[in-house]
């Protein structure tokens, strides 16, 4: 059956081109994370007698200078991804955007190590002389931190 449908997909893709929905799809990757936040691509026409298509841009309002700036490096991105002459044009159309929810960073769980037992015995002895408890454990901490890091 997908052998069937093959020429009638390729004759559809060739006649009305990959449209925007691929490019939604991973905006993010083609033109960057802070351009994609306030940028959406709209629809990607293709052009007549074999010629690139015009990529529509939704473009936030203060934003839409910058992205004009912009628009030859964005048409060469957008060509590496759907492939050399896919767009030609860049139409910027102001309005709002989706919002992207942005990548969430992975949470580093920092190991807290213990100092060996010969350091601490040492780090106890240097700050047994501190005048109040509350000074004397701010020193630990400190000591402890300070030979963690190699100190």
């Amino acid at each position: 059956m997908g052998r069937s449908l093959a020429p009638f997909i390729k004759q559809l893709d060739e006649r009305f081109g990959q449209g925007s929905g691929q490019l939604e799809a991973r905006w993010p990757e083609i033109v960057g994370e802070p351009l994609s936040r306030v940028t959406q691509p709209i629809r990607l026409t293709k052009g007549r007698a074999g010629r690139g298509g015009t990529l529509e841009l939704r473009v936030v309002g203060p934003a839409a200078a910058f992205v004009q700036h912009q628009s030859a490096e964005i048409l060469a991105r957008v060509n590496l991804f759907l492939g050399d002459g896919a767009a030609e044009k860049l139409r910027i159309a102001q309005g709002p955007v989706k919002v992207r929810a942005p990548k969430s960073q992975p949470v580093r769980k920092v190991v807290d190590r213990p100092l060996a037992a010969d350091q601490e015995e040492a780090l106890n002895r240097a700050v047994e002389a501190a005048p109040s408890p509350d000074l004397r454990d701010a020193l630990l901490r400190l000591g402890r931190n300070v030979l963690k890091d190699g100190g």
